[in-house]
């Protein structure tokens, strides 16, 4: 039985600009495919953190661009300008903005980061989530290079989900020299985790919480 399959409406919660697309930008090349209706917030552009102060909102455009590779309308697409590391300082905003999309859009899935991740951003929209989420089925999606984590759930992927994933990284040109950006290893993962469960490609999520 796929489970994807009763879902039409996803949101997808991530700290940065990119996180979203890193750890399960496959799954939503899928989803999008299916003809779900997927949205996208990012929390913080982290611009505090670029090597050059005067590319400003760079990564702003990058994320307008990588979303749009992969299908997700611009108007589902929600950027907030929080400061990069510093999004425990506003977590009550935070989930206040959750609150706010929960109340005002259907939600049957949602995808953020998982609780034992050793980024203090990550870690804040995680914990937040499981507060403002507590009635929706929850998936931790991995960042390998940052995840103490628990691979119980797979989701078949198709290689142009992963083409598609790769392709939208490609748009992030700021960040192109972090090594988790190296599409071979984003193949080489993909293929690992489907290779776990008998099929050429997946991305793994960790279950937070499950409603049947």
């Amino acid at each position: 039985m796929d489970l994807l399959e009763n879902i039409d409406n996803v949101f997808v919660f991530a700290p940065h600009t990119d996180d979203g697309e890193l750890g399960c930008g496959g799954v939503i090349a899928r989803l999008i495919e299916e003809g779900k209706n997927v949205h996208y917030v990012a929390f913080s552009t982290a611009r505090e953190s670029l090597a050059n102060p005067e590319d400003g909102d760079i990564l702003r455009v990058e994320v307008k661009n990588a979303t749009a590779k992969l299908g997700i309308p611009n108007e589902n697409l929600h950027i907030f300008g929080y400061e990069v590391r510093k999004l425990s300082y506003v977590r009550q905003d935070i989930l206040e903005e959750m609150v706010r999309f929960r109340r005002e859009y259907p939600m049957d899935l949602v995808f953020m980061p998982v609780v034992h991740d050793t980024h203090q951003d990550h870690w804040t929209v995680a914990t937040e989530g499981m507060r403002a989420f507590k009635n929706k089925p929850l998936l931790g999606y991995e960042l390998i290079w940052n995840n103490i984590f628990t691979s119980n759930c797979f989701i078949n992927l198709q290689r142009d989900h992963v083409d598609a994933k790769v392709n939208a990284l490609r748009e992030y040109r700021s960040q192109a020299h972090r090594t988790y950006m190296n599409e071979e290893f984003i193949y080489a993962l993909a293929k690992v985790r489907g290779t776990q469960i008998g099929m050429e490609f997946a991305e793994c999520f960790e279950v937070i919480r499950w409603i049947m």
